[in-house]
């Protein structure tokens, strides 16, 4: 099995993110998109910006923490500059 951390932008405020984990990255999306997700469903729709894929759950999880800290943040930053710089 495999496992996706994930990146999202709320399309209508694109300085709105959002970072999840899941198996099955199309499924995902279409629950934070129809409102199943807790953490997103009051802001829709979702669409997939950035995704990295692990092997391991374990390593997954400290990735999804990674990302979601300071350094993460930053990392991300450097990472989708080009995509950032367009549109946000």
């Amino acid at each position: 099995m495999y496992y996706i951390v994930y990146f999202l932008e709320y399309i209508k405020y694109p300085n709105r993110h959002y970072i999840g984990m899941a198996n099955n990255i199309k499924k995902r999306i279409k629950e934070h998109n129809i409102g199943q997700v807790y953490s997103t469903k009051k802001f829709k729709p979702w669409k997939l910006i950035y995704a990295e894929l692990y092997l391991d759950k374990q390593d997954a999880i400290g990735r999804e923490k990674f990302l979601k800290s300071g350094s993460g943040w930053k990392y991300l930053q450097k990472q989708l500059k080009h995509y950032i710089d367009k549109n946000l």
